[in-house]
């Protein structure tokens, strides 16, 4: 599948750029590239999440924060869903090469483009080009890869038989332990995290139709976070919204069982987008969508399109 690009990747100057707030599964497929090819840099411009700079720092390494793309001689995105997850450096051309597992756009024009909404993790797609490309995945490469799958999996708790394949092969290829994977990625919360998630238990409204809630919540950091709280107290879809001056953020999230009866919060959050000046996408079960707007005006409108689902399921059960 990517034998087009892989000599574009065996030779020149190569920039891997990851999305904001970057997480272990964006970090660990960079890292693996870099690991695995020679003269690579990583690029997170919007920073990365907790889980991936402790990631990071295991590997004694510190992406760049900035970087002119016109000093390489080829441009990977890994693990992002549309180019404005880039922030400031959005401005593709044809040449990048594109590798994601989200749901497919057209906003990545004629990139080389390698999507597969199938795969749990980007991880997973990366394994396969280090395969192609007759790399053998090192140690670090390999606890990086883990780490993603691990992570965009909830440890597991939504792998696919798939993910368990590749998780196995890298694990016979590398000699790396199961728990090795684990203390990599299964950190505690701070206090400032666990704070941000009681106070979004506090600012939480619901609406419920039937034995299905929607919760939504205002918040300050930590979306997903609070997302992931809402809905271990009872939530069966929650939305946390941030306001940043006139921008907002927004994380949304699913329990499976929404998911198997229909349930897209990516296709949800990148629709409303497209109503306004936003963008969002993500998974079936875990989406988030970032633009200018009133961050209540915005939890509102997700609040009546997850009612609206909710709505469908219960005429179904009619």
């Amino acid at each position: 599948m990517f034998e087009s690009v892989l000599d574009r990747l065996r030779s020149g100057r190569k920039l891997v750029l990851i999305h904001g707030n970057a997480d272990p599964d964006a970090f660990g497929c960079a890292f693996s590239i870099r690991e695995s090819f020679p003269d690579v840099d990583i690029c997170a411009p919007n920073g990365m999440d907790r889980v991936s700079k402790v990631i990071a720092k295991n590997f004694g390494f510190e992406p760049l924060t900035i970087a002119d793309v016109h000093d390489y001689d080829a441009i990977v995105v890994v693990d992002t869903s549309s180019p404005e997850q880039l922030g400031g450096m959005n401005l593709h051309d044809n040449s990048w090469i594109v590798i994601d597992h989200h749901c497919r756009t057209e906003k990545w024009g004629a990139c080389k483009y390698f999507c597969d909404d199938t795969k749990r993790s980007c991880a997973e797609l990366v394994y396969d080009l280090l395969k192609e490309a007759g790399v053998h995945v090192g140690r670090n490469a390999g606890l990086a890869l883990l780490a993603g799958m691990m992570t965009d999996s909830g440890h597991f708790r939504f792998a696919t038989p798939g993910l368990f394949t590749y998780f196995s092969l890298i694990m016979q290829e590398t000699g790396i332990q199961m728990d090795e994977a684990y203390d990599l990625t299964d950190l505690e919360s701070d206090v400032s995290e666990r704070i941000a998630v009681l106070k979004g238990a506090q600012r939480l409204r619901f609406e419920r139709i039937g034995q299905n809630i929607v919760a939504v919540s205002l918040g300050s950091s930590f979306e997903s976070s609070v997302c992931k709280g809402l809905l271990s107290i009872g939530a069966d879809i929650s939305f946390v919204v941030s306001q940043r001056d006139e921008n907002f953020r927004l994380s949304a999230r699913a329990r499976q069982d929404m998911v198997r009866a229909g349930l897209h919060l990516g296709k949800m959050l990148e629709d409303i987008g497209k109503e306004m000046t936003a963008e969002g996408g993500g998974h079936p079960g875990a989406a988030g969508l970032t633009g200018v707007g009133d961050a209540e005006a915005i939890a509102n409108i997700c609040m009546s399109r997850a009612m609206d689902f909710l709505r469908s399921i219960a005429d179904k059960e009619r």
